[in-house]
């Protein structure tokens, strides 16, 4: 019998329903259930050929668990190994290099030092930091966001430097990076499931939780939704994930990827709606059973292997001719 198990934490819908899902289907060899697991020695033997985790990101005992439960043959959904190097200002970075439009970034040092550091652990810092070359490239109105942030924690929307600097020193010793805002009138969050199927959702951040998410969405224009599926698949198959969400700020008809770092996306019914929530419940269950059939996974053991397992070769596209310049220091 090979079991796929879910990990997951303090979500309720989507974890039930999937593992209900899978085993109504009643395949032949495969059955679902919620991961159960304790203290781990190191020869022990998976009980999962394939693990669906929501959770390990928040927990580094689940994360330890499932790297070694890949480097012993069960298929992770997603690759603990690259969620774990993962960070959103290389993810932007990544987006720059394949062409897909990401608004003007910057990387900013620790507001204040991180634990165990001094002065002397940041001799290569510049100081001060050049703020006027780091508005004349993003502008005043941004978002500062922590470099591996998730669910709008510590994000703040800044309209000018007073603000920006009010944001920057409560930011503790948080990695952040500052982000240009787009003045967007459509808004996308799509499901991203096996770096093949897609589903644009409306959505809308400045609302509250429950009411982000659009159940009755106008008609789009077709090459605009197509430019979105195609640079939703390009980011997903370039960070090889195979469950995400990428995020798209749409401004004078240009998708602009906000947000798309996010292997354990909210699947709640009580926030996605029925549509959205029966769609991601059977695509991942879909997903699962066809990597359950193929279980086990024998992995190269080599560190790099880990980062380019299962993903698709992703051609570059063009960079685009216009862009902003850095200011330089006199």
């Amino acid at each position: 019998m090979k079991k796929i198990g879910v990990l997951f934490g303090m979500e309720n819908s989507f974890p039930g329903a999937l593992v209900e899902h899978i085993n109504a289907r009643r395949i032949a060899g495969i059955q679902a259930e919620f991961v159960h697991t304790g203290a781990l020695p190191l020869d022990q033997t998976p009980r999962y050929a394939v693990i669906v985790d929501r959770i390990s990101h928040d927990i580094p005992f689940y994360r330890a668990y499932l790297k070694h439960a890949a480097l012993n043959g069960t298929v992770i959904i997603n690759n603990p190994f690259w969620w774990s190097a993962d960070d959103k200002f290389f993810n932007y970075s990544l987006a720059a290099k394949l062409g897909v439009a990401v608004p003007a970034t910057v990387i900013l040092p620790h507001k204040q030092l991180p634990e165990g550091t001094t002065d002397r652990s940041m001799r290569n810092l510049e100081y001060p930091l050049d703020w006027d070359s780091v508005f004349a490239y993003v502008g005043e109105h941004g978002f500062l966001k922590p470099i591996d942030g998730g669910g709008w924690r510590d994000v703040y929307h800044v309209h000018n430097r007073a603000e920006f600097f009010k944001a920057y020193d409560q930011s503790r010793d948080l990695c952040m990076i500052y982000q240009k805002a787009v003045e967007f009138k459509e808004y996308f969050r799509c499901y991203v499931v096996g770096q093949k199927k897609v589903h644009i959702m409306t959505y809308d951040p400045r609302k509250p939780h429950a009411e982000r998410y659009g159940q009755d969405p106008p008609a789009y224009d077709k090459k605009l939704l197509k430019r979105v599926h195609e640079d939703a698949l390009t980011l997903c198959r370039a960070l090889g994930y195979d469950l995400n969400t990428v995020e798209f700020a749409i401004e004078d008809g240009i998708p602009y990827a906000i947000d798309f770092m996010n292997p354990a996306p909210d699947a709640g019914l009580e926030s996605v709606g029925q549509a959205n929530f029966d769609w991601i419940v059977r695509e991942v269950a879909d997903l699962a059973i066809a990597k359950a059939k193929k279980a086990p996974h024998l992995p190269e053991l080599r560190w790099s292997a880990f980062f380019g397992a299962e993903t698709k070769p992703v051609k570059a596209k063009k960079p685009a001719k216009k862009k902003l310049a850095v200011k330089k220091k006199a």
